[in-house]
């Protein structure tokens, strides 16, 4: 394996990181303490943005919606119609459990949505419409009882198409708040805001650094960084397609990583000269040419098994195969956040309407988990239930004995107590009960 093209170094990348770090914790801090105040402040400061109220009303949201097209409102239906499928379908594999483990015992499962959720539209430089789909749709799905949507302002008020999306997607407030401080009022709550229970949606390095210090105070989908993808393809596509789907992903932002992985260097090198071209022409390079430049990536190899190697190394956000056999890295690929298989299917297809999550994990994070999907608002809690004399007693006395073991006096007389009720057995109060 050998470069070809590589982007920054670790180092410089982990002293970005440490600043982000810093400024988020301060920020989080004011607002903890100082609520709507702090709120207004930095959305004044960051958005030019400080409204009597954050929350659109009703009529607010009526006509927002009416300022959008027929045509945009039915390829927003239609893009929500495809995830809600999708999301359903998923549904239907979370089934509840009920079992009889051993005679009179019975162990079960119930999956529970998430009471509250904040999701986050990312709409500072790109009014990113499907990410309401994303969060919105799949939440509703789930059966969330309260869904709060929030993006920020875009030229001075509300986005139209994003207000649409919500509100068809089934939030039941929906605020134009934006960075650090949307996420830390759904959060944290203020004095007009309700706090929720957990966070999902993407956003810029700042709204990720916030969701990951402010886990544990409320759940999140994921730890999630700047959007990456990953090319892997041999010589039976060409260059242009190739330079197409990563500088199509490059224009997230001047941090996005896009990454080739080839073993035809010829296609490599065709690559890089149609990345060159393309640049000259693309309306969006001059943020795609910042990130090409420090973040970009091509990676030769000797064939499939180290293009595989590497692929799973890497643990790619998006990884798009265009090989000859792409159902070789379907069936052994096992670090990938989402998969697009041949030169038919692209990330764009499944970041706006095709219907699977386009929230997925970042920064090698797919090593451990998946994206957002209906699952993520589910709580699989579990319950017991014993229905005999016997069983207490059965489970009792194993009990008693694996307390003494570890030294929990407590524990075993919660067992011991059971053994005499429900057994008729002379067990001594806090004593290991003999075979």
């Amino acid at each position: 394996m050998r470069y070809l093209k590589q982007g920054k170094a670790a180092d410089e990348v982990a002293e970005a990181d440490a600043k982000v770090r810093s400024t988020v914790e301060k920020i989080l801090a004011d607002i903890e303490q100082h609520g709507d105040q702090a709120v207004k402040a930095l959305s004044e400061r960051f958005d030019q943005w400080s409204p009597a109220s954050f929350r659109l009303s009703d009529g607010e949201i009526a006509a927002a919606i009416e300022r959008v097209t027929e045509n945009d409102l039915r390829d927003i239906h239609f893009a929500q119609a495809q995830v809600r499928n999708f999301a359903e379908k998923q549904k239907d594999c979370l089934k509840d459990l009920e079992v009889e483990t051993l005679p009179g015992v019975v162990l079960g499962h119930r999956n529970i949505p998430v009471s509250a959720v904040g999701c986050y539209v990312p709409g500072g430089k790109y009014p990113m419409v499907a990410s309401a789909h994303m969060s919105v749709v799949t939440a509703k799905v789930a059966g969330v009882k309260r869904i709060v949507a929030t993006a920020p302002p875009y030229d001075g008020g509300p986005h139209p198409a994003i207000v649409a999306a919500m509100h068809f997607g089934g939030a039941d407030e929906i605020l134009v708040l934006g960075g650090i401080q949307a996420v830390a009022a759904m959060a944290l709550g203020t004095e007009t805001i309700d706090p929720v229970d957990m966070l999902v949606g993407p956003g810029n390095m700042f709204v990720a650094e916030a969701k990951r210090q402010l886990f544990g105070r409320v759940g999140i989908d994921l730890f999630a960084g700047p959007t990456e993808t990953l090319v892997v393809a041999d010589s039976s596509v060409d260059g242009e397609l190739c330079a197409v789907d990563l500088l199509g992903q490059a224009e997230h932002g001047p941090t996005s990583p896009a990454v080739l992985i080839t073993d035809s260097e010829s296609l490599a090198r065709d690559t890089l000269a149609e990345i060159d071209r393309q640049l000259e022409t693309l309306p969006t390079a001059e943020i795609a040419r910042e990130s090409w430049e420090n973040y970009g990536q091509v990676i030769l190899c000797e064939g499939r098994d180290e293009m595989l190697e590497q692929a799973n190394r890497m643990a790619f956000e998006h990884v798009q195969v265009m090989t000859r056999d792409p159902d070789y890295f379907l069936e052994h690929l096992t670090n990938y956040g989402a998969l697009f298989l041949g030169a038919r299917t692209n990330v764009s297809y499944g970041d706006k309407v095709i219907g699977t999550n386009h929230t997925l994990p970042t920064k090698r994070a797919a090593r451990y988990t998946g994206g957002l999907w209906v699952g993520k608002f589910m709580k699989t809690c579990t319950y017991q239930r014993v229905l005999t004399d016997e069983a207490s007693t059965r489970i009792g006395e194993v009990c008693s004995r694996l307390c003494a073991i570890e030294g929990f006096a407590g524990h075993g007389e919660q067992a011991n107590i059971r053994v005499r009720r429900y057994g008729g057995r002379n067990v001594p109060p806090y004593a290991a009960i003999d075979r």
